[in-house]
This record gives C-alpha cells, sequence and structure tokens, in this order.
C-alpha cells in the first residue's frame, strides 16, 4: 500500500499536474481579437505608431485637469508595473491645443515614474474620431473626446478584451475610473498578451536554432 502512494506520488500526480497546465495555456494563452485594423496613429503623427508595439490606447480629452485621476490611476495600476516589458508602450491621444496641459501632466507624472513609454498624440476632432471608431466598441467619446476607457492593442493593430466577461459580455477597454477594472481585470489581460507574445518569441528562436 505505502509503495502505491509513494509511486502515486512521484509519477501520477506530476502527470496530472502537467496536463491541467498545459489545458491553462491552451485555453487561457490568448486574448482574444474583438476587432481588426484599428486605425494607426502615424497617419496624423509621424512619431508614434502602434504597429509592432503592445499598446494601451487611451483617449484624454480636452478637460485634462480634471482627468488628471484615471491618468495617475492608469500610471499606479498598469503603467508601472509592465513599464519595461519590450515592445510595450501607453499611449493618449488628445485634442490639438492642450499642449500645454500635456506638459504639465507629464512632469507631475515624471516626478516620480520614467515616463519614456508614456505618449501623447495630438489630432483633430476628426483624427481623434476615426480612431475611436475604429476600434469598433460599443462605447463614445465625450463632448472634449474623452473617455475613461483604455484599449489593448496588439502589434498587428487588433484590439484584444475579452468576449465572454461576467459583468459585459464583451468587454472592448477598461475603466481608469475604477481602481478594481484595472486590478481585477486590466492587469491579468495584459499579463496574458504579454505571455503570448514571449512565448511566440521562445518558440520562433527555438525553431530557428533546430
Amino acid at each position: 500500500m505505502k509503495k502505491t502512494l509513494v509511486l502515486v506520488a512521484l509519477f501520477v500526480l506530476p502527470l496530472v499536474a502537467y496536463l491541467f497546465f498545459a489545458s491553462g495555456v491552451n485555453n487561457f494563452g490568448k486574448l482574444p481579437v474583438l476587432t481588426e485594423n484599428v486605425a494607426d496613429l502615424i497617419e496624423f503623427d509621424s512619431s508614434v505608431s502602434m504597429r509592432d508595439k503592445i499598446t494601451i490606447l487611451g483617449f484624454l480629452g480636452a478637460d485634462i485637469k480634471n482627468r488628471k485621476g484615471n491618468a495617475f490611476n492608469l500610471n499606479q495600476k498598469i503603467y508601472k508595473r509592465f513599464n519595461g516589458f519590450d515592445d510595450f508602450q501607453l499611449v493618449m491621444v488628445v485634442p490639438e491645443g492642450e499642449e500645454s496641459n500635456v506638459s504639465e501632466l507629464k512632469k507631475e507624472l515624471g516626478a516620480f515614474t520614467d515616463i519614456s513609454n508614456w505618449n501623447f498624440v495630438f489630432g483633430n476632432q476628426e483624427q481623434i474620431n476615426k480612431v475611436f471608431e475604429s476600434l469598433g466598441t460599443d462605447l463614445e467619446l465625450d463632448e472634449s473626446l474623452m473617455t475613461p476607457y483604455v484599449f489593448i492593442i496588439d502589434k498587428n493593430l487588433n484590439l484584444r478584451g475579452r468576449n465572454d466577461d461576467i459583468d459585459e459580455t464583451i468587454k472592448y477597454g477598461f475603466n481608469t475610473s475604477k481602481v478594481a477594472d484595472l486590478n481585477n481585470k486590466m492587469e491579468d489581460d495584459v499579463k496574458i498578451i504579454l505571455a503570448e507574445y514571449r512565448m511566440a518569441k521562445k518558440n520562433g528562436n527555438a525553431n530557428r536554432s533546430e
């Protein structure tokens, strides 16, 4: 009897654990594509492109002074957690004319954070609406061209999110006004997409070495 228990512990349990985690990779290893061909920002700002980057995309609007809390939440809960990963960036789309307010915000963020991967892109109403509408969500920008939601865009300009979310069914974005949304959902989803690309890169390197 003891020998049987030892054999189970040594051989069977590790196999069960392997199958469990292998199943987890297959079922949860990729974040669903919700929209393809999101409009790239380089179309109106040559300094920033989302292609070949893992981008957190937001629309900060023209009322920046009253939206700093959203930026600080995103900075603390997501940006500082993932800044430093390869090809990761955060991009805020802002209406033209808000350059001075953005400079002030950057100064405040930069007081305690390396903001080298915080990017701000300026556009007119038509340009901003074009990018937002290309996301294909059920959300809207307000009159200042702002939304509290931010979006995960992959390297191929696809919007990633959840198609089986327990609260929203299809979850296109994450509400920066709600710390719980950033902590409980967005952090997990960013981890998934980063792991997905790390796995693809690892497999690609393995294949080239064979």
